[in-house]
């Protein structure tokens, strides 16, 4: 009798660990692909921006344009999907700022147009333009840390892109992109602080005039 329960336990271990070994294949598997797709939107958008900014060959004053050109595709991209806005917006993120570093172009002034491009782009759609914010800033530092650089000046230029855009959706945008932003960059709320309009500060009251009593106190004896 010991030896069937003995081996009955052993049957439904070998089960067990059979599906936990299926399941550990499959999401390993899942992870593979999705890590390659990635790679792959990082690679499309690298390869559009350096090829637009061969072709024009006018890196300084094409390089906005074509930002947000790119940037403008893959919000489209998403909406007709109808997913994948939080993950396609850091690896567009992140090929845009390869592709303006391949050619030589402005990383910073490219980073706060697509950040901008990003937070507009999400609420156009009705997305979380907090979470598409923070995944743009993540994408452009991890673009920026490759291509090399002011990576400081380029995360900040990107965090003020963010918090520009959502001051054209209302004080309450700012305060969640800005909150959300906080664990990803240093220095986010200095920036907010300086996008942010700066409410004016009340009037100290004026001090009360004192009372004859107390002058006469304060007169020197004989004067």
């Amino acid at each position: 009798m010991a030896e069937k329960d003995t081996g009955e336990a052993k049957g439904i271990g070998d089960m067990l660990g059979q599906a936990g070994t299926t399941v550990k294949d499959g999401i390993v598997g899942s992870l593979k692909g999705l890590s390659e797709i990635e790679g792959q939107i990082v690679t499309v958008a690298r390869t559009a921006v350096t090829d637009a900014l061969k072709t024009t060959g006018a890196v300084a004053t094409e390089t906005l344009n074509v930002t947000r050109d790119v940037f403008h595709g893959a919000i489209k991209a998403t909406e007709e999907v109808g997913s994948g806005l939080i993950v396609s917006t850091k690896n567009v993120a992140k090929g845009i700022i390869l592709g303006v570093g391949d050619v030589g172009g402005n990383v910073e002034a490219a980073a706060r147009e697509l950040v901008k491009g990003a937070v507009k782009g999400a609420a156009d759609i009705g997305g979380d333009a907090a979470q598409v914010a923070k995944s743009a800033v993540t994408g452009v530092i991890e673009g920026a840390t490759e291509v090399g650089g002011n990576l400081g000046g380029t995360a900040k230029a990107a965090v003020g892109g963010a918090i520009e855009a959502a001051g054209t959706l209302g004080q309450g945008a700012i305060k969640s992109i800005s909150d959300i932003l906080v664990g990803a960059v240093e220095g986010v709320k200095d920036v907010a602080c300086a996008v942010m309009p700066k409410a004016k500060a009340p009037k100290e009251p004026a001090p009360a005039a004192k009372s004859t009593g107390d002058a006469a106190e304060k007169k020197r004896p004989g004067a």
